[in-house]
């Protein structure tokens, strides 16, 4: 049953929160959950079987050979007096052999049970859920948060919620079973004897409690570093060109020494307390054994209590118990890493989905492209990191990027946007094909605002080419084709060949099959950028986004490309971010920006005839001593 979109991002999730979440997850999994536990009621029982049957062995040893009368037990278990004594323990022998060759088996069933449970089914589940919601989330999250912390969330974090229904839920309830159980069955043995062996219990429980508020505080912390640590592996990799290129090796080196050293100190500091709860968890419950071989070796010698059925059967029950009092050390531990890994998970599953389809979405397989701005305006409030405590409202100040846009683009014209850093321009491309919604106003696409079109609709008919160009570590077809992947190898060729990027392909070792290294990192920084012009070309879409496509590519390419591009182009709408006058000549005409506004249109021959930015761009990259002697000409005329 898929969960309800779940109120929006805000603080963080209190204890309480996280465990009613965590309950309703595991309720999924209930049947495996139950099979879990009957297979452990089932040991559960074997083993007091098991005790018994070794308790009745030793009184009827005593019996036999002393003489000592036979006591009854709680299970009613008593030989056949007419038997033989060695058909007796035989037969005895035998069945506590019998009772430990199944329990041998129900633990084998057990460990598989638990290990399909969280394993193959909720990790996985989860794993997928939860990568399902980053691929929903808008641009802002991911600005928000870095790629260290994403993963880290996607594998350990994911991993810490199975360590809840593992080492907490499952083995909390089967804990309380057992000490139930186990009490029950000592109450009926002797009832003083089991008030005198549990005295200390309710210490130990209140131990637990106290140190599970201790340590939660630093749980979180370690997730911190370890997020931090992570993070600073990510950017030494992706980064180890620049890293190489100024030798600066040692110092990075350095770093991430200080961040796992960071990451090592303050998981001492945890291992350190929990070594020092563990051991006093241990020492409370051997102080039970003390009373009961003092007070229960006091019942047997005065004939209250029996030696096998009752004094060694006592012993049995209390190691059991000990044993699982002592599991509290390890669910204390295991709960406040899980707490803390839920919640770190559940901040995903909480992230509100900003950009969605609207309930009566419109569907337009094919549009035609006709681009309306209509007094737009964005405002950039950022997220907080999803760890962050406080609510994203407070977080930081609103930035304001995009200010009262209007702009009509009739379809199949062709838009060149200028303008320096930080002026708007990838904003404004960002917000057709909804990366982003504006704050203010409303974007037409055919005369129907994007918010209404249905988003796989919308985006199937929007070819993009970013100004870094990822590429994935797949073949040079299937990175052409992603877009696309029904494509048959000549529509593939066809939009290569439009992004001059057929001859370097075919020079490859294996050609179109030829499989690309991470990133794309095996091709240069226009070989990369040739493949995602195919990429985008290749989906014959209504609408073509082009941010700096040629800032990586040299002149003699640039023209090939844009040469090539022509035909793609034509009779589609294109937006294309450029700073090259041979790219903004082409256009059917120009806007310029600067601070989110839009300050000139026009073409390239309006815009040379009047002062502005525009023309100063220009005046930088004329190289004709005539048309520079024009504009001299038309400065001194204005």
């Amino acid at each position: 049953m898929p969960e309800s979109d779940p109120k929006p991002f805000t603080a963080t999730l209190s204890n309480r929160a996280v465990i009613r979440r965590l309950f309703r997850l595991t309720w999924r999994y209930r049947a495996g959950c139950l099979k879990v536990l009957l297979i452990q009621l089932v040991l559960l029982s074997m083993g007091i079987v098991g005790l018994s049957f070794t308790g009745v062995g030793i009184d009827y040893i005593r019996h036999k050979v002393a003489g000592v009368p036979l006591s009854p037990n709680p299970l009613h278990l008593a030989p056949p007096e007419d038997w033989p004594w060695p058909h007796v323990l035989g037969l005895l022998a035998g069945l506590i052999l019998v009772l430990a060759l199944a329990r041998a088996l129900l633990n084998y069933s057990y460990f598989v049970s638990v290990n399909r449970l969280v394993q193959q089914q909720l990790v996985v589940d989860l794993r997928g859920r939860v990568y399902d919601r980053l691929q929903r989330l808008s641009f802002r999250f991911f600005d928000a948060n870095t790629t260290g912390s994403i993963i880290t969330r996607v594998t350990s974090d994911v991993q810490a919620v199975r360590m809840f229904v593992d080492q907490v839920l499952i083995q909390s309830v089967i804990m309380v079973i057992s000490l139930t159980v186990y009490v029950t069955y000592m109450a009926s043995l002797s009832p003083t004897l089991t008030v005198a062996c549990l005295a200390t219990t309710p210490l130990l429980w209140g131990i637990s409690a106290w140190f599970s508020r201790k340590i939660q505080p630093a749980y979180a912390h370690n997730r911190t570093l370890v997020e931090k640590m992570v993070q600073r592996l990510a950017e030494s990799v992706q980064g180890i060109a620049v890293t190489k290129g100024f030798g600066r090796e040692a110092e990075d080196r350095a770093r991430f020494d200080a961040a796992n050293q960071a990451c090592y100190d303050q998981q001492r500091g945890i291992f350190w307390r929990v070594s020092l709860f563990s051991p006093a968890v241990g020492f409370l419950t051997r102080i039970n054994m003390m009373v009961l071989l003092g007070y229960g070796g006091w019942l047997v010698i005065r004939g209250e209590l029996p030696l096998g059925a009752g004094l060694v059967v006592f012993v049995g029950l209390l190691e059991q118990f000990s044993g699982q009092v002592n599991n509290i050390a390890t669910i204390v531990n295991s709960v406040q890493q899980s707490l803390i890994g839920a919640r770190r998970v559940f901040e995903i599953l909480d992230a509100p989905v900003e950009v969605r389809n609207a309930p009566d979405a419109v569907r337009r397989p094919r549009l035609t492209g006709a681009v309306n701005f209509e007094r737009v305006s964005f405002v950039y409030q950022p997220l907080p990191s999803a760890s962050g405590p406080a609510a994203f409202e407070d977080e930081v100040e609103p930035k304001p990027v995009l200010h009262d846009i209007t702009l009509d683009v009739q379809a199949g014209q062709y838009v060149a946007i200028l303008g320096p850093t930080g002026a708007g321009k990838s904003v404004l491309m960002s917000l057709i094909p909804r990366f982003y919604d504006p704050t203010a106003g409303r974007i037409l696409i055919d005369g129907i605002d994007v918010r209404r079109l249905h988003l796989d609709d919308l985006r199937r008919n929007i070819g993009i080419v970013f100004q870094e160009s990822f590429l994935f570590s797949n073949t040079v077809a299937a990175n052409i084709a992603f877009g696309h992947p029904e494509a048959t190898r000549e529509q593939i060729e066809r939009a290569a060949r439009i992004a001059a990027a057929h001859e370097f392909i075919t020079a490859l070792p294996q050609g179109y099959d030829t499989v690309l290294g991470e990133s794309g990192s095996s091709l240069s920084g226009g070989q990369r950028q040739r493949l995602a012009i195919a990429r985008a070309v290749l989906l014959e879409p209504a609408i073509l986004l082009l941010d700096d496509p040629t800032a990586a590519i040299d002149s003699q390419t640039e023209h090939e490309i844009f040469t090539a591009l022509e035909q793609a182009i034509s009779g589609r709408t294109a937006f294309i971010v450029a700073h090259r006058l041979s790219t903004l000549r082409r256009a059917d005409f120009i806007i310029v920006m600067e601070a989110g506004r839009i300050v000139q249109r026009g073409t390239h021959a309006e815009l040379m005839r009047v002062p502005g930015p525009y023309r100063r761009v220009a005046q930088l990259q004329l190289v004709d001593p005539a048309e520079l002697q024009q504009l001299a000409t038309t400065e001194e005329i204005a």
